[in-house]
């Protein structure tokens, strides 16, 4: 989902109506695969990257993933799709953390599966990977 500020930008937009765009084209998307029968999409969301971004371009991002969560949640019970969340959703605010949780929840029980990566970073990724290794007995933190 990279470029959707550029788009707006390059419209002479807000880019705030660019990552509306882009949330309109991922719940297209997402009901285009219930269609055509595809069983996984995985979305790149939100970086750890993007906490770098001025605090009223967050403030629109994070206000997007609350009505898109709001909006698109009961549609994707009824096509069946499983939402997985992918890196640390648990740094966004508590309340969009009860979002995420709870659609989690609500659509474990489905047959299709959308990922949807949030504060990932390949860095992040990494050390997180080896803390859990660490934990498990597998390495040594050295």
């Amino acid at each position: 989902m990279d470029g959707n500020g550029r788009w707006a930008t390059a419209r002479r937009l807000p880019r705030a109506m660019g990552h509306r765009a882009g949330g309109e084209a991922v719940r297209r998307t997402v009901q285009a695969c219930a269609t055509l029968g595809i069983e996984c999409l995985t979305l790149y969301a939100f970086s750890s990257e993007n906490w770098k971004r001025d605090a009223a371009e967050i403030g629109d991002l994070m206000g997007l993933m609350r009505r898109f969560i709001d909006a698109n949640l009961d549609d994707m019970v009824a096509r069946h799709v499983r939402l997985k969340l992918l890196g640390d959703h648990t740094a966004f605010e508590p309340d969009i953390v009860r979002r995420l949780e709870e659609a989690v929840a609500r659509t474990a029980g489905g047959t299709r599966t959308l990922a949807v990566a949030l504060n990932y970073g390949a860095q992040a990724e990494i050390a997180r990977a080896a803390a859990k290794a660490a934990r498990a007995g597998a390495i040594t933190p050295e």
